[in-house]
């Protein structure tokens, strides 16, 4: 079924997934109040749900509510560097808030709650135009146009290949009701985003240049989990390292580009 999750929600279920929110900055800014509101409105009615059936809710919370941080890597307890006045802000504010409500049902109505932190992912089916570093990269090396690098590139991401995320979402809903999170699930393993661009062109075999533009306003310069607790309390860490899952993605996108292309 389709529905926005900033109305109620009426259906009977087991368990709930909330997973509703624009993740990129192209799309989550083109609509910032909307991106709020599903974030802080949409968690509202879903932990409404959960309440009236009594079942285990999961939320999909991101690392940008660490903002640009000034601790690295970034462990649960760093409470973060959030500029909450900037065009990002929807977004990092708005997980935050859906973090706050989450705390708050399960301390004042009993909700057993599950908060993931979910840093950079990636992999097949990713919308060619989904504005992130990895389907950017990637799109841009396979038409072998100039690969866009915002910044000088120096900047680093941690990539998480969606097998591993998916599941690290499911371990943390099969854990103890103690467990609530928030609970970081992300690749320790950090890239700068030259070393990215460098290796699609080598995957996909592109002839395209590399070219700098200007960074956006409170890009983070650095973004590595602390998964120490993922260890600990989920025996989950991600197995996929960044060449191989590079490749089943740009896979995916070599064949998406060629029936758009005859379409």
């Amino acid at each position: 079924m389709r529905h926005d999750v900033t109305f109620p929600l009426y259906v009977e279920v087991d368990e709930i997934y909330n997973l509703a929110c624009p993740a990129s900055p192209i799309h989550y800014q083109h609509d910032p109040v909307q991106t709020t509101k599903t974030s802080v409105h949409g968690a509202i009615n879903i932990l409404g749900l959960a309440k009236r059936l009594k079942c285990k809710v999961f939320q999909a919370s991101t690392s940008e509510v660490y903002g640009d941080p000034a601790v690295h890597p970034q462990p649960e307890n760093y409470w973060g560097n959030v500029n909450p006045i900037g065009p990002r802000s929807c977004y990092d504010e708005g997980k935050r808030c859906a973090e706050t409500l989450f705390f708050d049902y399960h301390r004042q109505h009993n909700i057993e709650i599950k908060v993931a932190r979910i840093f950079n992912t990636y992999g097949p089916r990713m919308h060619h135009a989904d504005g992130r570093v990895v389907s950017n990269f990637i799109v841009q090396a396979l038409r072998d146009d100039p690969i866009t690098i915002y910044g000088d590139g120096s900047q680093t991401r941690s990539f998480c290949y969606v097998d591993d995320l998916v599941e690290g979402f499911i371990r943390l809903m099969e854990s103890d009701a103690s467990v609530t999170g928030p609970v970081n699930l992300g690749n320790p393993s950090e890239f700068s985003m030259m070393e990215l661009a460098n290796e699609i062109v080598v995957l996909t075999g592109s002839s395209s240049k590399i070219v700098f533009q200007d960074l956006p306003q409170d890009d983070p310069k650095q973004r590595r989990p602390d998964i120490s607790l993922a260890k600990e309390t989920l025996n989950w860490s991600p197995e996929t390292n960044l060449s191989q899952g590079l490749f089943w993605t740009i896979e995916y996108f070599r064949k998406l580009l060629s029936s758009m292309h005859e379409n």
